[in-house]
């Protein structure tokens, strides 16, 4: 198995290095975002758009949806 194939392990509760700062050109997008223009939470793998989760009726937490608008709104 060569290096770019092995698995990488994510930290999704440690949140203390959590990178917010907004996409750009040459970025590929991974985790959680807010879309704005469409009011949906989206999450992306590798720059690739896997799941939608709409804001209205959501019933996600409602602290985390306010930081995800605050923080990763793209």
């Amino acid at each position: 198995m060569s290096a770019k194939d092995e698995p990488v392990q994510l930290d999704l509760f440690g949140g203390g290095d959590l990178d917010v700062s907004p996409p750009g050109p040459s970025r590929v997008l991974n985790g959680f975002y807010y879309e704005a223009s469409t009011d949906k939470f989206v999450s992306f793998c590798l720059g690739r758009r896997c799941y939608e989760e709409p804001a209205k009726g959501s019933e996600l937490p409602k602290e985390w949806r306010e930081r995800m608008k605050k923080e990763r709104a793209i």
